[in-house]
């Protein structure tokens, strides 16, 4: 695989984990240092709703259905945002199944591919994974575990973990 300098980078907070779980909010980090997040208000039929996942990351459902954007806006505005780029995850089989449940619920074709974020991962990132990651987040002050912080995180471990990989003393 070529080496992938700056990915972009998707990250999707959701209603719980689980088949009837959907997306509530999508952050990107754009290779370009361009990002996009968006609050998603909820269709009708997706009702479940899990407090422990709220508790995560600190929205309610009222929120979403003040505040989010309609599901069918969000799949043009994320399909406009990347095009036909490749995007990476950290947690592949979440992230697909809600942009499947967003994108397949809303019949909009998605224009991007998504990857599990290990295709371009060296082997000794791996290990550096955890500890760079943390590191992160106490230099950026992350506190809320968001869409776009966290993507944004996601990406700068990547690019920090590749470099500590490369290093001599790696």
């Amino acid at each position: 695989m070529n080496e992938q300098r700056c990915p972009n980078i998707v990250d999707i907070e959701a209603s719980g984990f689980g088949n009837l779980s959907y997306p509530v909010e999508i952050g990107i980090a754009k290779s370009t240092g361009e990002r996009y997040c968006a609050l998603i208000k909820p269709e009708a039929h997706w009702t479940y709703w899990s407090d422990s996942a709220e508790q995560l990351h600190g929205i309610s459902r009222d929120v979403l259905l003040q505040r989010g954007k309609p599901a069918k806006q969000v799949c043009h505005e994320i399909n406009a945002f990347l095009g036909r780029s490749q995007v990476f995850s950290d947690a592949l089989a979440h992230d697909q199944s809600w942009l499947n449940k967003l994108f397949n619920t809303m019949r909009v074709n998605q224009s991007f591919k998504l990857r599990a974020i290990e295709h371009i991962m060296l082997e000794e990132q791996f290990n550096v994974w955890d500890k760079v990651k943390s590191e992160l987040e106490h230099k950026l002050q992350m506190v809320r575990h968001r869409a776009s912080s966290d993507a944004l995180l996601i990406q700068q471990t990547y690019l920090c973990s590749r470099q500590a990989a490369n290093s001599p003393a790696a």
